[in-house]
């Protein structure tokens, strides 16, 4: 087959994102040798992996962290969530000018801008890239014990990441912030990529869909590329409820954090977020778009913080 011509830029990525371009694999594989076994020519004769075998996704996203990051041991268990990197990053970076749209267009950097990563997972991304690219330190929350260890096992394994992340167990699973934001605690910003589906039936109906697509040879058995446990991909209700229930959780901390925000993968579930917001009186709320390859998403944020609120955040938090 004739090789495709491909743009040199993947446009959709956030300016700062560092995998705008495309992937190297030659140079990914110089400081990830295992990554090599699993590079092979694609039909269009381009050095690519198999997106649909959930080890190459894993060991791609390990020579990432390495390359990009400076993260020299990353892994998780079997079965666990595998996120693309590039996805991740474009969240950190959003959050980024959100916080300099607050601050004169400077984005505030260092150990004082505290952040709240709610479901942490396996795997650590979020706090990893926010930390390498801009200092900030970070709190990861989860409700599974094994994403906890793995997590905390990362952080153990590069002495880059320690003191700068801290993680903690969340011991009711119908709770986001209560248990987890302690009496006294500000964070300037939380994240939170919520499950998805409704159930895990839902889960891998989506999970065949993705496959189909990126595989000629159609499947029936959902192997998840990304993995992924129950918590991680489905809760009762789906992505709306999560996010409902998590803005009016919010509401109980509205003095503990700056910007609250959230992951909306389906559009259709704005409506439901916005009313959310609405009822429970956020004082600001902006919406980002954001888009990788065909997908597109976007990013919810909101404050209860009014003008003045701000204000003395910013002198007492992020000056000096």
């Amino acid at each position: 087959m004739k090789k495709r011509e491909h743009p040199k830029v993947k446009e959709r990525l956030h300016p700062r994102n560092k995998h705008r371009g495309r992937y190297d694999f030659k140079q990914l594989a110089e400081g990830c040798p295992e990554l090599t076994q699993f590079v092979k020519l694609n039909i269009y004769g381009d050095e690519s992996i198999d997106f649909a075998d959930p080890e190459a996704v894993k060991m791609l996203n390990k020579a990432l962290l390495k390359r990009y990051y400076g993260i020299d041991h990353w892994d998780i268990p079997q079965n666990y969530l595998c996120p693309p990197i590039p996805g991740r990053a474009d969240y950190i970076h959003y959050m980024a000018d959100l916080l300099s749209s607050k601050y004169y267009g400077k984005i505030p950097p260092g150990r004082k801008i505290r952040c709240l990563d709610i479901g942490v997972g396996a795997n650590c991304v979020y706090p990893i890239i926010g930390n390498r690219e801009y200092g900030w330190s970070f709190t990861g929350a989860d409700i599974d014990p094994v994403s906890i260890e793995s997590s905390n096992k990362i952080i153990e394994l590069n002495t880059s990441l320690q003191g700068e992340i801290e993680l903690r167990l969340q011991v009711q699973p119908n709770d986001i912030f209560f248990g987890i934001i302690q009496k006294e605690e500000f964070f300037d910003l939380t994240i939170c990529n919520p499950p998805f589906h409704t159930s895990e039936a839902e889960a891998q109906s989506g999970t065949l869909r993705k496959l189909n697509n990126l595989n000629s040879d159609k499947t029936s058995l959902p192997v998840l590329n990304f993995g992924g446990q129950n918590s991680e991909l489905w809760c009762k209700g789906g992505e709306l409820r999560f996010v409902r229930d998590m803005i009016r959780q919010s509401k109980f901390f509205a003095g503990s954090c700056f910007w609250f925000s959230t992951l909306i993968s389906k559009q259709s579930h704005l409506k439901g977020s916005y009313e959310a917001l609405e009822k429970e009186g956020a004082v600001e709320v902006k919406t980002i778009p954001m888009g990788q390859g065909n997908k597109s998403s976007r990013i919810v944020a909101w404050t209860f913080l009014d003008n003045e609120q701000q204000r003395n955040w910013i002198n007492t938090r992020w000056k000096g």
